[in-house]
């Protein structure tokens, strides 16, 4: 992005904070501290249902682009690998967390986002900087929680939607969910197919990027469901259990493989045992597995199966007011099953942890410690300390510094012809001090930090492996503003990071590959009676592919509109004009996205019963 751009994001932003009306506060957030304590000692945002449907997002990639702290990067469209870099660590340094169950491939170390049905989904949660005092390796650069449909307060609300779009996308989905007495359920089932875009074109890379060109469309299909069910047993036991499944297949350019089945499955329970009236035990497990079969014009050539079963007991006291002492200990063991040959298939992980959240008048405090031992690569301790000092005119000031660490995945270890079994384990310390302000008149917050990665994993083309540089930096701010003027909702997120390579060498010094410095979005929404609009900008700068700094991909601005109308009581239309300005643009090198494209929706919700 160049001056003239970055200076008019400034000026857009700083114009929003200055004329504001009434807004509400924040929602809730409890991933942050694994507790219902409310605090603003850590930076997060909270996308939930109603902001899902007003958005018209239709993937995890749409809720969450351009999102404080976000960068996220697709290879070629619906369907695609997409990666999420938080706050400028790697893809692999978030940990995903499904309804609380531990959620991503054993061998990649990620999520596959792609591959979740937007329709299933009742709320994103994203938790900003070094959780890893809390859930030990991934959350380095911070946790994405996302959970399903919940139960509805009625006894029985079912839902209908149908939409079609360009490139022959349609998604059908239905479900019904409601609570009667103490108990509550939600069941949901989706469809979704398209024959997408043209994926690659046909860049060289070293590692990164696409090989080969197929002029040709490459589709993607998905079928989904879940459950939920839950029931209070009085004032002292409450249960609930979940599942979710997504399968299908995606086709894609490559002169290996151009297409791969796949199952995505998590399930879980949970159960949360008020023990004394200042003793609350909540045990929570569960098992994710992420499948695929890949091949060539339908001929298979590998398969993975990978599974991560996680289990936890937190026990939380409460003494006096607004104190909270909390003990726990977490289990995870991985396995992989795969066509490729593993050197380790297996590697389990225990935990102990406590957390301390006191309230002094206006001083909030969090104290935080953890200790991993890992089967492959021994113990690691982490800690966290969060400070903050709340105003009596609605303004807040916070400070904290935390410790992380990452173990290597199966893939970065022993993945054939691309594995370094020498990887050791990342660390990393983090500082951060943010000033946040929630008034009647809307809500804000600045937050800035410094993070020092050692031993950061990246793939060096030197070795034509991936290694263990030295030193990373990443320096961020962070401004987040909303507010409503003259009946517009008006939301803005503004990221400003340098993610450096510190590692030495001949590419010290150079910017960590597919970070943008300059992330920029607005959301603006109005109402009219039973006629709605809205729209997105997205702003992000250029970044580069790789570590050398040789491949550089071009910044992009992307304009969106949608609009909603109520045309019967329960009955809603929409319609959604994505890149309305036909920009043609990358987040990775050879991979295209979605130019001009539309989306019609149709949506029935009554409410059965009271």
């Amino acid at each position: 992005m160049n001056n003239f751009s970055s200076s008019m994001v400034l000026l857009g932003f700083s114009g929003l904070v200055l004329a504001v009306e009434p807004q509400s506060l924040s929602p809730l957030t409890i991933t942050a501290t694994r507790t219902d304590q409310d605090t603003r000692l850590v930076s997060s945002t909270l996308i939930n249902r109603d902001d899902i449907e007003q958005l018209q997002a239709k993937t995890v990639e749409e809720a969450l682009r351009g999102i404080a702290g976000v960068n996220i990067v697709n290879n070629g469209g619906l369907g695609k690998n997409t990666s999420i870099f938080l706050r400028g660590t790697n893809s692999d340094h978030v940990l995903v967390l499904i309804d609380g169950v531990r959620a991503g491939s054993a061998t990649l170390g990620s999520t596959a986002f792609h591959h979740l049905p937007m329709n299933e989904i009742d709320s994103i949660e994203v938790i900003r900087g070094p959780r890893s005092s809390l859930y030990g390796s991934e959350a380095l650069g911070g946790v994405i929680h996302i959970r399903t449909r919940k139960g509805a307060d009625v006894i029985a609300k079912p839902f209908f939607s149908f939409g079609m779009g360009s490139h022959d996308h349609y998604q059908v989905s239905a479900g019904v969910s409601g609570n009667y007495k103490d108990t509550w359920y939600s069941l949901n089932l989706g469809h979704e197919k398209s024959n997408g875009i043209d994926s690659c074109s046909g860049s060289s890379s070293e590692f990164f990027g696409c090989f080969t060109e197929e002029p040709d469309a490459d589709g993607y299909r998905n079928e989904s469901g879940s459950l939920r069910l839950g029931h209070k047993f009085g004032d002292w036991l409450t249960l609930d259990g979940h599942a979710l499944y997504s399968t299908g297949d995606t086709h894609f350019d490559g002169s290996f493989q151009n297409q791969s089945d796949f199952v995505e499955q998590v399930f879980g329970g949970k159960a949360k045992i008020q023990v004394t009236d200042d003793w609350a035990l909540t045990l929570n497990g569960g098992e994710s597995r992420d499948r695929s079969i890949s091949g060539l014009d339908g001929v298979e050539t590998d398969s993975f199966n990978t599974q991560r079963i996680s289990f936890s007991a937190q026990n939380d006291f409460t003494f006096l007011k607004d104190h909270i002492l909390s003990l726990g200990y977490d289990y995870l063991i991985d396995k992989v099953d795969s066509s490729t040959s593993y050197d380790e298939s297996s590697r389990d992980n225990h935990a102990f942890y406590t957390q301390y959240q006191g309230q002094y008048l206006q001083h909030q405090l969090i104290l935080g410690f953890r200790q991993d031992h890992n089967e492959q690569f021994g113990r690691h301790s982490t800690w966290n300390a969060a400070w903050g000092y709340q105003f009596r005119n609605g303004v807040a000031f916070s400070a904290s510094y935390g410790t992380a660490y990452k173990a290597p995945t199966f893939n970065q270890l022993y993945f054939s012809g691309f594995g370094n079994a020498n990887l050791i384990p990342e660390r990393s310390r983090s500082y951060e001090i943010g000033l946040s302000g929630q008034h009647p008149w809307g809500n804000w917050s600045i937050n800035s930090y410094l993070t020092y990665i050692s031993s950061l994993i990246a793939f060096d083309s030197d070795v034509n492996l991936p290694n263990n540089i030295d030193k990373a930096r990443i320096v961020g701010v962070e401004l987040m503003a909303d507010t409503r003027i003259y009946d517009f909702d008006i939301r803005a997120n503004l990221t400003l990071q340098n993610p450096e390579n510190l590692g030495g060498g001949r590419n010290n010094g150079n910017l960590l590959a597919r970070r943008a410095e300059e992330i920029f979005r607005l959301d603006v929404d109005r109402r009219w009676g039973d006629f709605g609009f809205g729209t997105t900008l997205t702003a992000e700068g250029s970044r580069y592919d790789n570590l050398s700094n040789s491949r550089k991909i071009g910044g992009f601005v992307i304009l969106g509109f949608r609009a909603e109308y109520e045309l019967f009581d329960q009955v809603r239309l929409q319609a959604k004009v994505n890149n309305i300005l036909n920009k043609h643009y990358q987040t990775a090198s050879g991979y295209n996205q979605d130019q001009l494209n539309v989306f019609f929706t149709i949506l029935y919700s009554p409410e059965l019963g009271i």
